[in-house]
């Protein structure tokens, strides 16, 4: 399950996030839930402010910098892997 903490030093992250406005140019599209218990798989994500809380810790950035790059979906239907990547499996 992928609850995500945000954090603001690159160093830090355990992958680095791009995100994206449109599917089409997205590796993952993900859909954001009200609670860690919703939280399933790598495309729907509970974003905690508490690092202990979290599964994973991500950093925002560029596209240039980043690992993968992501669009945030408002329908659970649309929320999934678009392409083949090396980090499925390994966010949630």
């Amino acid at each position: 399950m992928a609850r995500v903490y945000q954090t603001y030093d690159m160093g830090a992250a355990h992958i680095r996030v791009a995100l994206v406005n449109s599917p089409g140019q997205a590796d993952l599209c993900v859909h954001r839930v009200g609670s860690w218990g919703l939280a399933r798989g790598d495309a729907l994500w509970y974003i905690t402010r508490n690092q202990q809380e979290a599964t994973v810790w991500l950093y925002f950035g560029s596209i240039g910098e980043s690992q993968i790059k992501v669009c945030f979906v408002d329908n659970y239907s649309e929320a999934g892997w678009l392409r083949s990547h090396s980090l499925r499996g390994r966010i949630g």
